[in-house]
């Protein structure tokens, strides 16, 4: 999509070889086949090493950044031998991230957040709004950027979607397993959300966090059916009979019954009616200095503990 606005360049990052080599082939493609005169310059990095990051923002005349990097299987990282590193990834991370932006002084930068971070019951979603509040604050520091986020629930198809699972699970005949038959989900295509995305980016004035509609949640147990039904099977009706069996595994440490978007119930429309915006309180950028420097002494000693405590106190909703 940003491909189709012919830009001068666009820069790849990612620390996963296999995933930037599969990008990278792909915009080539797409570049050769539509004529585009684009440069493309695949990166492997990590958010966290911030001289490589700053070398990067001096080599480029960077305008826009779309952050997604994140840990963001809540099983995985609930584990408790995983807390410090995906605090570390998700929430210093983001803030090292985000503080190079500014410093290079580039004029845009968005966070792909998650309805996960509203009143989260687990430490992903935990992460992901303490990264929402890093961005406030360097956003609320700085005159030279404008940083924003943008949150929303699964995308159909994306990287920890449920669907590819399930689509697995049929094709070995079954079982669909899912946590509870009640359990409801907010959905949204992979095009429809990036291009919310893109237009988001391009409203902000900064510090907004920006809400996508979408629609109503859906049962993950109509999903399941309807995907076995799509997939030309049926449904079985009980163990070892004809038909795909749908089986519940009970809810998972961390999950929720049903995820939320607003922290404050207070969204105000934009010029997009599909695009919500959220004012939500957020800490000085001072003060979330001495929590970075806490959180990485804990960080190094894994204290997951206190780190989850810290987390608490800042993150509305959090136990």
């Amino acid at each position: 999509q940003i491909l189709k606005s012919n830009p001068k360049k666009i820069i790849l990052l990612d620390i996963s070889e296999f995933n930037l080599f599969k990008i990278f082939e792909e915009i080539k493609i797409l570049i050769d086949k539509n004529k585009y005169k684009c440069s493309v310059f695949p990166y492997l990095g990590d958010i966290k090493d911030t001289n490589h990051m700053a070398r990067i923002f001096n080599e480029h005349n960077i305008d826009t950044i779309y952050h997604a990097a994140a840990y963001k299987h809540v099983p995985l990282v609930q584990e408790k031998h995983n807390i410090s590193k995906s605090a570390q990834n998700n929430f210093i991370g983001t803030f090292n991230f985000a503080n190079q932006a500014v410093k290079a002084k580039i004029p845009s930068f968005v966070l792909i957040s998650t309805d996960k971070a509203v009143r989260p019951t687990n430490v992903m979603g935990a992460s992901k709004r303490m990264a929402e509040i890093a961005v406030q604050a360097l956003n609320a520091s700085t005159d030279s950027s404008k940083l924003s986020m943008v949150r929303f629930g699964n995308v159909i198809n994306s990287s920890g979607s449920v669907i590819p699972l399930f689509l697995d699970q049929i094709a070995r005949g079954g079982p669909v397993t899912l946590t509870h038959r009640d359990v409801m989900r907010y959905f949204m295509t992979i095009p429809e959300a990036s291009n919310l995305v893109l237009q988001a980016g391009e409203i902000s004035k900064g510090g907004e966090v920006f809400i996508l509609d979408m629609g109503e949640q859906m049962k993950i147990f109509d999903v399941a059916k309807r995907l076995i039904h799509l997939s030309g099977r049926s449904i079985a009706d009980k163990s070892g009979s004809e038909g795909i069996e749908i089986v519940e595994v009970g809810l998972r440490e961390g999950e929720k019954m049903y995820e939320e978007l607003l922290i404050s119930n207070n969204e105000e429309k934009t010029t997009n009616p599909k695009i919500y915006k959220s004012n939500e309180e957020f800490i000085g950028i001072d003060e979330l200095k001495l929590i970075i420097d806490e959180c990485n002494h804990l960080i190094e000693s894994d204290n997951f503990i206190q780190l989850t405590n810290i987390m608490s106190k800042y993150v509305e909703g959090f136990k």
